[in-house]
């Protein structure tokens, strides 16, 4: 009985034992999972503050943009010689600028050829306007459009009543094709902007024709500035609708199309200036 009860015994002693045993496991078990989640926690947030402050923007600006107006290609392809290389840059600068004042109606305000910022609304609601160039080969009468194009009018109308295409010229002409002009600033001409640039209003396909005062641009969207285009041949009436149709020459077609007859040298810039003395804006 003696030997019985001792065996009893010892087997309650090593059960204590095993249960101590298996608790003390679990307590370690506890323990690393309490470490590992720590050390989890720890090793996230240094990986996501690393990445806040690591994260440089290094996005550059577009310092690539072309200056410098380009000619049609020996294939004939006209896409590209209406584009003015007025610059983009300078536009992202001062889109936050405000714009110089409304110019006064009756010609009398100073001339500016430099604009912190595109203009405001300038145009009388319901009247029409007419733009008289005074040029050297002569005078060119066209009805601006309003309706079609009221962004492009009220830029052009800004413009001239500010003098800004006073003693500029025409300084590339192409034979059947277009004369283009409005840039008193590039050196050479053809490279310059008034500052800023305004988004296009481009007509329906088919609806250049001889005659049609066109703004110029470069190839990208929201290019425009100042210089435009009258077309004077099917080339110009074959151009794609990319660029802001806004008014039709009504008098002196034939002084445009003189204009695009003299001798020209190297990229389609003539050989003496045909030189724009005001363009006139006539509110009625």
């Amino acid at each position: 009985m003696a030997t019985e009860k001792r065996a009893r015994q010892r087997a309650n002693r090593q059960q204590k034992i095993d249960q101590i045993e298996k608790d003390e496991r679990r307590d370690r078990m506890r323990q690393f999972g309490y470490i590992g989640t720590i050390v989890g926690v720890v090793l996230v947030a240094a990986i996501a503050l690393f990445v806040i402050a690591g994260g440089d923007d290094d996005e550059a600006a577009d310092a690539g943009s072309d200056d410098t107006t380009e000619s049609t290609d020996d294939a004939g392809s006209t896409d590209d010689a209406t584009d003015s290389a007025e610059d983009s840059a300078e536009a992202e600068e001062v889109e936050a600028a405000e714009p110089i004042p409304c110019p006064a109606a009756d010609g009398s305000s100073e001339r500016t050829v430099d604009f912190p910022a595109p203009p405001p609304d300038c145009l009388t609601e319901g009247a029409t306007y007419t733009a008289v160039f005074d040029t050297t080969a002569g005078e060119i009468v066209a009805e601006l459009d309003p309706a079609q194009a009221p962004l492009t009018v009220n830029n052009f109308v800004y413009l001239a009543r500010y003098h800004y295409y006073e003693g500029s010229t025409f300084h590339r002409v192409i034979q059947d094709f277009v004369i283009q002009g409005g840039d008193p600033t590039g050196d050479p001409p053809g490279t310059g902007g008034p500052g800023y640039t305004i988004d296009e209003e481009v007509p329906e396909p088919g609806e250049y024709q001889l005659g049609s005062l066109v703004m110029a641009k470069r190839t990208p969207p929201s290019t425009t500035g100042a210089q435009f285009f009258i077309v004077t041949g099917p080339q110009g009436e074959a151009l794609p609708n990319q660029y802001s149709l806004f008014g039709q020459v009504t008098e002196g077609l034939d002084v445009a199309t003189a204009i695009q007859g003299v001798e020209t040298a190297g990229a389609d810039q003539p050989v003496e200036d045909v030189i724009i003395n005001s363009i006139e804006i006539i509110e009625n």
